[in-house]
């Protein structure tokens, strides 16, 4: 091997995440990735931006793409598996040897978040009957990295109980595995969700749970860091679709990926935009003889927008933590309508004063304090109530609640001033 692809397949396998922020800042696909090996290759693809997978995994011939798939995380070739064609998916899987084959169909049809997506798949099985000295031998086969604790099975695969390292480390050479077992407080199932694996883990407080199937039989691995990524993962993903961004997208990806993902909720924006001009556009008479209106329109709607989103924030952090749930909403709703009555009067009473200083007008003040009550009203109910009907009906609150959220706030601002105005028009 020459010294440059030395030093790249040094670079790729030590520091991973540097190699996936050099790649991303490139503008094509650099050349010489295909020289490295299965395993820094698969290191790169778990750091890189989803966007690029599938490119990336495309430039290596077939049988380097088994190769790949091999030695990934479950996780990082579910999502490989998941960008590619059909076709591309069934040659990529062709390449497989056989038992690995099967094991990914099988996992591809568990959903995102669950035990099957996340558990690492075993790299070495250390039995009972084994004495420490092997299962060491074996353990330092695998090249399994960050290990604290070994799961023990029968000759039959059934999982019998853990072992910790460090009563490995201090046992003799000739001590049966079978001798060191701890009991196993947690085990998870393929189809275990995110939420309850953090339940399990929070329960147990170990560094790793197992997977077993339903004869009790050890599957696989659930180290803590695939739990903590995935969640942060989903987390940073929630504040991106809350705006109407792709979770696929990172800071470096391309424009092209960036705009695709972006312009159909750009649209769908655009949309209720016009809808709350045409509520605007339902007092164009009452804006014509009172031309004050239009300057103080955006001072109700804005703070009715932040007031929503505030409310937003909190009800939707208490559905993600579970500290809340849909059957809790006549609670959620009662405490966001005393604040948007509390911070509304308060409010109203700075907002009046100032319009008064700036108008003259006892009307026009009074009209924007009655407004700006009503507004964070609404706000609050909306803020509240839209992520717990998303959550009832069975829909992630994180992707439309935003959009939702705009529009009724624009609405509720827009109808409670203009609204206002119409019937006291007289004073004004």
């Amino acid at each position: 091997m020459r010294l440059q692809d030395e030093l790249r397949e040094h670079f790729v396998r030590e520091h991973p995440e540097d190699a996936a922020r050099v790649v991303e800042g490139l503008e094509d696909l650099p050349s010489g990735l295909d020289q490295l090996s299965a395993e820094s290759f698969s290191r790169l693809l778990e750091h890189i931006d989803p966007g690029l997978l599938k490119p990336l995994f495309l430039s290596l011939d077939l049988e380097r793409q088994g190769k790949v798939l091999a030695s990934a995380s479950i996780r990082t070739a579910m999502l490989i598996l998941r960008s590619l064609s059909e076709n591309e998916q069934r040659a990529a899987l062709d390449s497989l040897p056989h038992g690995i084959r099967n094991e990914y169909l099988e996992l591809l049809e568990f959903p995102d978040r669950t035990a099957g997506r996340l558990m690492d798949r075993l790299l070495a099985r250390y039995r009972t009957d084994q004495t420490v000295g092997e299962a060491l031998a074996e353990l330092r086969r695998s090249k399994a990295q960050r290990v604290r604790s070994l799961y023990v099975v029968t000759e039959g695969d059934v999982l019998a109980g853990r072992v910790d390292l460090q009563d490995m480390a201090l046992a003799e050479p000739e001590t049966l595995m079978s001798e060191l077992l701890n009991t196993v407080q947690e085990v998870a199932r393929l189809t275990s969700t995110e939420a309850d694996l953090v339940e399990s883990f929070d329960r147990s407080r170990v560094d790793s749970i197992p997977v077993v199937d339903h004869d009790f039989k050890l599957l696989g691995i659930i180290p803590y860091g695939n739990l903590f990524q995935a969640a942060e993962e989903a987390a940073t993903a929630d504040i991106q679709r809350m705006v109407g961004v792709s979770a696929d997208e990172r800071a470096l990806s391309t424009p092209l990926f960036a705009v695709k993902r972006r312009l159909v909720w750009l649209h769908i924006n655009l949309l209720t935009a016009f809808l709350a001009a045409a509520v605007v556009g339902l007092f164009e008479s009452t804006i014509a003889q009172f031309t004050a209106l239009a300057i103080l329109l955006p001072v109700v709607a804005g703070q009715s927008g932040n007031a929503g989103s505030q409310a937003l924030a909190v009800t939707m952090r208490g559905l993600a933590l579970r500290e809340i749930s849909t059957l809790h909403w006549r609670a959620v709703l009662s405490k966001e309508v005393q604040i948007g009555l509390i911070n509304g009067t308060v409010l109203a009473l700075t907002c009046g004063l100032g319009v008064w200083v700036w108008s003259q007008s006892w009307g026009l003040a009074l009209v924007i304090a009655i407004a700006m009550i009503t507004a964070m009203i609404m706000a609050g109910i909306s803020g509240a109530l839209v992520p717990m009907i998303l959550s009832r009906l069975g829909q992630d609150p994180a992707t439309a609640s935003s959009i939702i959220l705009t529009t009724v706030t624009d609405i509720a601002g827009f109808m409670a001033f203009l609204g206002t105005a119409t019937l006291l028009s007289g004073i004004l």
